[in-house]
């Protein structure tokens, strides 16, 4: 977590003091902007819309709340509600324009961080239900982040180094989310360990 932090504060840094990094970002970002099928590639970056991302969510959580993994539901909707809390006062901040408008506030990308945490914690949340399936649904959770990020640069909605930030947040909201529900289950399991036989 300690390293996906460090990069987003150097990221961060080199789009508020207008680093060398910048340059090569936004060389790449126009080259790559408008490749691939217009249609494909925006729905592609739709996966990131939260009308898209969140609903998946939320059956997850539903779904755990009705199993009564009550808390590691609340604890996957405190992790989505963090990404807004998290990414608007960034783009209010850093105020960086967008590859093909003028208009701002740009970064860090809002939709990656959206797929990032929705598919991440949906997959959290179903993994202990089938357990020789968790793995499949964390590569989905990730292949869908990825889909999502690729579709936004190609339509020119984002700089690459808008996505990777984006990737950040996600990532160490996901891996909080996950130390969360270890901590939750290790207790559960402990306190039913540590019962009394009537």
């Amino acid at each position: 977590m300690s390293a996906l932090l460090a990069v987003f504060a150097v990221v961060t840094w080199q789009v508020v003091a207008d680093g060398p990094l910048l340059g090569p970002d936004e060389r790449l970002g126009l080259e790559l902007a408008g490749r691939g099928p217009a249609r494909l590639t925006d729905l592609f970056a739709d996966l990131g819309n939260m009308e898209v991302a969140v609903p998946v969510l939320a059956c997850a959580v539903l779904f755990a709340w009705f199993r009564g993994a009550r808390r590691a539901a609340l604890y996957a909707v405190a992790a989505m509600a963090a990404v807004p809390a998290l990414v608007v006062p960034l783009k209010l901040w850093t105020d960086r324009q967008g590859p093909l408008t003028e208009a701002t506030g740009y970064y860090p990308s809002g939709h990656t961080a959206t797929a990032a945490v929705a598919y991440g914690a949906a997959a959290l949340l179903l993994a202990p239900y089938g357990v020789r399936r968790s793995w499949m649904m964390l590569v989905a959770a990730v292949l869908l982040t990825a889909t999502t990020s690729t579709g936004l640069v190609l339509r020119g909605y984002h700089w690459p180094l808008d996505v990777l930030a984006g990737w950040c947040l996600g990532a160490v909201l996901v891996l909080a989310l996950r130390a969360a529900l270890r901590a939750v289950r290790s207790g559960r399991s402990g306190a039913a360990g540590g019962q009394l036989p009537k």
